[in-house]
């Protein structure tokens, strides 16, 4: 299936800091048809309250994981849950997935993609990320437009296909920036040394995202996990480079300075993080490759101590 169509109706799992910035900008053009998946005491607060992003607040077409499409099946279906909640995310949208439906869950990490796969296979399945910085305070979501963008596609991406052009098409109506890089394997890797290098860094030091650009101390470490993870990506044949580590810090200066990684975020809001996805992840796949991890097991187990120390452990 890779036919160009106009996508007129879309499914869309996990209203948190991302899904909103999705939610809020497609809700503009589709109406109705931009369908938000919840159910129980979630969706009895989405109904009540709503949610508020950049000041302004949003009332969305809820559905619960139990309603049946009856055959209206979407033609986009979008996971953006945090990756701790994908394994139930995709149990709850299967009353969404058709034969036809194309999936795209542009959570952090790099294994999403396979573990949406395991369940739904790979023929309508896209690759995807996002590149939002988005602050979740009291409730509300706030982002900054100018330097935010969803990149997407095939595996790879010599031409655009015909389905990942009605993407494009949608989300550039939408005002939402659509980039579809060529080697999308290689962009979410990129992504990926970012985050397990900013958030796990971020989380444990307490910086928002300005220190990177004053402290050179901090660098030495984020620079450090980074490193860690072009090692990994290597042993899987992602080639990663020093060049893209400085085109990352360069990309760092224009982040409102005060903003700050979701893992940081979370720790402060006394809620799990993704660490398992960062940290975790790194631990477990340099082990898998022989390669060795040591900045990401030591920030790794300094996030769980700060996540037990929330639970009241100590």
């Amino acid at each position: 299936m890779n036919q160009r169509k106009t996508i007129k109706t879309v499914s869309l799992i996990g209203l948190g800091a991302i899904g909103c910035f999705f939610a809020s900008h497609l809700q503009g053009i589709l109406g109705d048809r931009l369908r938000i998946i919840a159910g129980g005491s979630r969706k009895d607060r989405l109904e009540r309250d709503g949610v508020t992003v950049n000041g302004v607040n949003y009332r969305f077409h809820l559905v619960s994981p139990e309603e049946d499409c009856n055959g209206d099946y979407p033609d986009l279906a979008i996971i953006i849950t945090k990756f701790t909640g994908l394994n139930q995310a995709i149990q709850d949208i299967k009353n969404q997935i058709g034969p036809k439906t194309l999936i795209m869950a542009p959570l952090n990490g790099v294994e999403a993609e396979d573990m949406v796969a395991a369940v739904y296979g790979w023929d309508n399945l896209l690759y995807s990320l996002a590149k939002v910085s988005v602050v979740m305070k009291d409730g509300q979501a706030v982002f900054d437009p100018k330097v935010a963008r969803i990149e997407f596609g095939e595996r790879r991406n010599e031409t655009i296909s015909p389905r990942v052009q009605s993407v494009k098409d949608l989300l550039e109506a939408a005002g939402i920036c659509a980039i579809v890089p060529k080697d999308m394997e290689r962009a979410i890797w990129y992504k990926y040394m970012c985050n397990v290098s900013e958030n796990q860094s971020a989380a444990v030091l307490g910086i928002p995202f300005g220190a990177w650009s004053v402290s050179a101390d901090a660098n030495f470490i984020r620079e450090a996990l980074m490193r860690e993870v072009v090692a990994v990506a290597g042993k899987k044949g992602v080639r990663l480079t020093e060049e893209d580590m400085e085109k990352q810090a360069e990309r760092l200066a224009v982040v409102p300075p005060k903003n700050k990684p979701s893992t940081l975020q979370d720790i402060e809001a006394g809620r799990r993080t993704e660490v398992e996805m960062f940290g975790g992840a790194m631990i477990r796949m340099g082990r898998e490759l022989g390669v060795p991890t040591p900045y990401n097991e030591l920030f790794y187990h300094a996030i769980k101590v700060l996540e037990q120390k929330n639970e009241g452990l100590f």
